[in-house]
């Protein structure tokens, strides 16, 4: 009994190691959501924009967007913030922002430098909808389609790459262009 004792830090070592193999090469940003294929949350939140506006999830349905988590604080939300601009006006995307746990001054301050992508944001303070989306942190990125179902998560920012190979395909499939 003893001598098996001797080979348990062996057993222990080889045990760690293929559980920690099994996370690598993964792409952290493929996160898998609860909410695919479901409608978005139900939602009563006020529009970063008019305080007095509430907004609810009738604004994601009519036509296919891109909900985009953002905040100030977010330093990876200002580097994707640029592609979202090209996206909003050279490409024509319909993006609605969910401005995640942020104070108003400093989301208005991150919009009067970089510019506005969004057609409506969403103001969220609490992360309530984050909370209900399953968001982990920002930026996400869901795909939405015109019913208001989400049909895709992005974890990370939003670029050329990201534009090309995952959310611009996902979005033709929704439109029914696939």
């Amino acid at each position: 009994m003893k001598r098996l004792l001797l080979f348990l830090p062996l057993v222990i070592a080889i045990s760690l190691g293929i559980f920690l193999a099994a996370g690598i090469g993964k792409d952290p940003t493929k996160l898998e959501s609860a909410r695919i294929g479901k409608p978005v949350p139900a939602f009563s939140l006020e529009s970063l924009n008019n305080p007095t506006q509430l907004l609810d999830e009738s604004i994601l349905k009519g036509e296919v967007a891109l909900l985009n988590v953002w905040a100030e604080w977010c330093p990876s939300c200002w580097d994707e913030h640029e592609y979202l601009m090209w996206l909003s006006q050279e490409k024509g995307i319909r993006i609605v922002g969910l401005n995640y746990k942020d104070q108003r001054e400093t989301a208005f301050s991150f919009l009067g430098r970089l510019g506005n992508p969004y057609d409506e944001i969403i103001f969220d303070p609490k992360g309530s909808l984050g909370f209900d989306l399953g968001v982990y942190g920002a930026p996400e990125t869901f795909v939405i389609d015109a019913d208001g179902i989400v049909q895709y998560r992005h974890v990370g920012v939003v670029n050329q790459r990201v534009w090309e190979e995952v959310l611009q395909p996902v979005i033709q499939k929704a439109k029914g262009n696939s």
